[in-house]
């Protein structure tokens, strides 16, 4: 069950956000997730309370306004393999909606089935 956190300046268009969560949820959707898990919140800050590096690291273009971060909790164990095909599915989706790959940064977390708790202080798998 994945956890996604997109944290982006304030601003942006609802489609915009709906466009990016669905291109989040799709890729994770063909890696082998189910399609009913979905969890998904955005983050909006202030120019002043998202602070990044505009080339890091080395980047040809420098990062613009539009610069998102995505960040994919997921339980641990998830080769390299499947996190690739994320990624090459996401920036994909992403192109096709005119979001620029440049603009995304995207972070994968692992954490063990005994640190999640879904519902009613129940963990499940443990």
């Amino acid at each position: 069950m994945p956890l996604v956190t997109v944290t982006m300046h304030k601003g942006h268009s609802a489609d915009r956000k709906t466009g990016i969560l669905n291109a989040v949820h799709t890729a994770l959707v063909n890696s082998g997730v189910p399609a009913t898990d979905c969890f998904q919140r955005i983050i909006e800050l202030e120019p002043e309370n998202f602070v990044y590096d505009l080339q890091y690291p080395d980047l040809e273009t420098p990062r613009t306004n539009n610069f998102t971060i995505i960040e994919i909790t997921l339980s641990a164990g998830r080769s390299v393999k499947v996190k690739r095909k994320i990624l090459e599915d996401l920036m994909q989706l992403l192109t096709a909606i005119n979001v620029s790959p440049n603009d995304i940064m995207v972070h994968f977390q692992e954490t063990a089935w005994e640190n999640w708790a879904f519902a009613n202080g129940k963990q499940i798998h443990v």
